[in-house]
């Protein structure tokens, strides 16, 4: 007797959804099974590059069935597009959690947040590349952007440390300036010990121009 099929059958008639898997032992359902393909997808990015990664390989690696995944993934590029997705997730998670408030004071909050966006970029390279992708990974994906440095911007603001302005705009010339040293210490192009240093120059000519005049 097929054990999976028989249950599956009794799901469809208890109105239950049919599990994604091929044994009973690895219980994933809708949900369950997309976060583990994302997850695993990004396991391997730490090791690999975005041409490696399959589907297929994910499916087998999670033991599921190959076809699996397409109950959540149309295709390749719907699949590219959600893993950029959780990315950018991800970092703005990373970036919150290393915001140490606004009693800290700007300078020491814009530190944290470098030293964390270098951190994530440095630990995911494969990832952050695909993130900045956009439309190459998935057809429509631009990426959510991230809330931290704008949230940065808009308390100093309000505390009369930074320049009346969009905080909007002020915050993309903070984020474009803490990608390019995270960029930088990626691509190989600072020795290690100069990528701190160089984050703090960084951070205090940003202050110098945020600061009221």
């Amino acid at each position: 007797m097929n054990v999976v099929a028989d249950n599956n059958v009794g799901n469809v008639y208890r109105g239950l959804p049919s599990p994604d898997v091929t044994t009973a032992e690895q219980p994933y359902h809708h949900g369950d099974l997309r976060a583990a393909l994302l997850e695993r997808a990004a396991q391997r990015l730490r090791t690999g590059t975005v041409a490696d990664l399959s589907l297929r390989a994910l499916a087998r690696d999670l033991g599921v069935s190959h076809a699996a995944p397409n109950r959540h993934f149309p295709d390749r590029q719907a699949f590219l597009a959600a893993l950029a997705g959780a990315g950018w997730e991800r970092l703005d998670a990373a970036l919150s959690a290393a915001d140490p408030g606004p009693g800290a004071g700007l300078r020491p909050r814009l530190l944290a947040l470098g030293r964390a966006y270098v951190r994530f970029a440095t630990d995911e390279p494969a990832l952050l590349e695909l993130m900045f992708a956009g439309k190459a990974a998935g057809g429509s994906h631009e990426g959510p952007g991230l809330s931290g440095p704008q949230a940065v911007v808009t308390d100093a603001q309000a505390r009369g440390e930074v320049r009346p302005g969009d905080p909007g705009t002020l915050a993309t010339a903070l984020w474009a300036a803490l990608h390019g040293v995270a960029a930088l210490s990626v691509s190989g192009a600072l020795p290690g010990a100069d990528v701190d240093p160089l984050l703090e120059q960084t951070v205090d000519g940003l202050l110098d121009g945020l600061r009221p005049r």
